[in-house]
């Protein structure tokens, strides 16, 4: 779907920018980073063709393309996986990682290093339109809407200049522990090797890392805390126009959640929500968080304890206002469980602290579980006739879209968030 500078300026508004590629990590010359995701789309399993209309528009068709395929909202359903390995000893050369059974991919996973970069092709510059996006946040679970809220930011551009009125609540600063990967790591997936993780997978069991310049000590074992979590079975409740119900069953060994949600009203209204008893809390937390930064924000509120199983969004926010031909009317929720954080180091460190500890390698496995479920969304012009048909005569239909408006506004959604 081609992008509007409505599109653009939303995005610029609410996303994070990437940052730049870091230098080789320090600590052990050998260091291992294993990310373990469980996504899902809530309701998508009992909607036959949508659902899977749905998975492949985020990429399920395919299998893995490439590292890394967990971070922030994976773009297939089931357990995935992300290894990474940086050997300072011989930056860059592959490496054999030997599995459990359980994992149900073989015996062993190669890791190898990314391909060449490819040449980016140069941006074309793009007229400037004029445009006014608003954007109002709300926050916190309950049926009503609570005091002092919304937050509310309208962006304007006249004649190729900026404008802002009022602010909303700039977004939770989140450390980035992901791997800014380069050619000296090795890497799974990859394009030579990326058989699907399957829906019965486990990490549970002996892993063991071999190659040329490897340690030969690199071998650990994990237990139930590495291993994927159970899907989040969120259900939903309520029209755009109600306090939207949410509820779902404990994730074992879940140590907190987070949901937020956008609402893109009309074409230029937008809402965001979140869970978070604080304002500012947003897209970004939908990732994997340190046990510092849990405990943490379990404290303030931003994050909802792991006992907790119900959420309402307040009444009316997401509803539409939209007028004549406009698109509008539907909100996309993101919801997260943070699991155990696994760091192993080998040889351990010794309990006197005056005895000299230089370690082989580290090990880090993250876990984590996610869902998404389209909310107010009108699913019956998905099937709506191609661009290029027509009604059997030659002629295209006036009354019949391009493509089915839920489908445009649902593509468009998930390739910006």
């Amino acid at each position: 779907m081609r992008r509007t500078p409505l599109t653009l300026a939303l995005a610029t508004a609410l996303v994070v920018a990437l940052p730049a590629s870091s230098a080789p990590p320090a600590g052990p010359e050998t260091q291992v980073w294993i990310d373990v995701a469980t996504h899902s789309m809530a309701g998508m399993p009992d909607m036959g063709m949508l659902g899977g209309l749905a998975g492949k528009m985020m990429g399920g068709g395919k299998g893995p393309q490439g590292y890394p395929q967990s971070r922030n909202i994976p773009a297939t359903q089931g357990h995935v996986l992300d290894i990474a390995m940086h050997n300072r000893l011989k930056p860059g050369v592959p490496a054999e990682q030997a599995v459990p059974a359980g994992l149900g991919v073989g015996k062993s996973l190669s890791l190898l290093p990314p391909p060449p970069g490819k040449e980016v092709e140069e941006r074309k510059e793009h007229e400037m339109h004029d445009i006014e996006v608003t954007i109002r946040q709300y926050w916190g679970c309950g049926a009503t809407v609570r005091p002092g809220q919304p937050k509310v930011m309208t962006l304007k551009v006249r004649n190729g200049q900026f404008q802002q009125d009022g602010s909303i609540a700039p977004g939770l600063f989140v450390p980035d522990r992901d791997i800014d990967v380069n050619p000296s790591y090795a890497l799974w997936p990859n394009l030579k090797n990326n058989k699907r993780v399957g829906e019965r997978s486990s990490m549970v069991g002996q892993h063991r890392i071999t190659g040329d310049g490897v340690p030969a000590s690199l071998q650990f074992e994990l237990g139930q805390n590495a291993d994927f979590l159970p899907k989040i079975a969120l259900q939903t409740r309520g029209e755009l126009t109600d306090s939207i119900g949410l509820s779902w069953q404990p994730v074992d060994r879940a140590k907190a959640y987070f949901l937020n949600a956008i609402a893109m009203q009309d074409e230029r209204n937008f809402t965001v929500w979140s869970s978070a008893e604080v304002p500012g809390a947003g897209h970004e937390l939908v990732n994997y968080l340190t046990g510092s930064y849990i405990d943490k924000w379990l404290k303030q509120k931003v994050l909802l304890p792991p006992g907790t199983t119900t959420c309402a969004i307040p009444q009316g926010i997401f509803k539409t206002t939209a007028k004549g031909g406009e698109q509008g009317g539907f909100a996309s929720l993101n919801m997260i469980a943070y699991g155990p954080e696994t760091n192993l180091t080998w040889p351990p460190k010794p309990a006197d602290p005056k005895q000299p500890w230089d370690p082989e390698w580290n090990v880090r496995v993250r876990t984590k579980a996610t869902t998404v479920a389209m909310l107010g969304m009108d699913f019956g012009d998905m099937g709506g006739m191609p661009a290029d048909e027509g009604d059997g005569d030659g002629k295209r239909d006036p009354e019949k879209k391009e493509e089915g408006g839920a489908k445009k506004l649902l593509r468009g959604l998930m390739r910006n968030f």
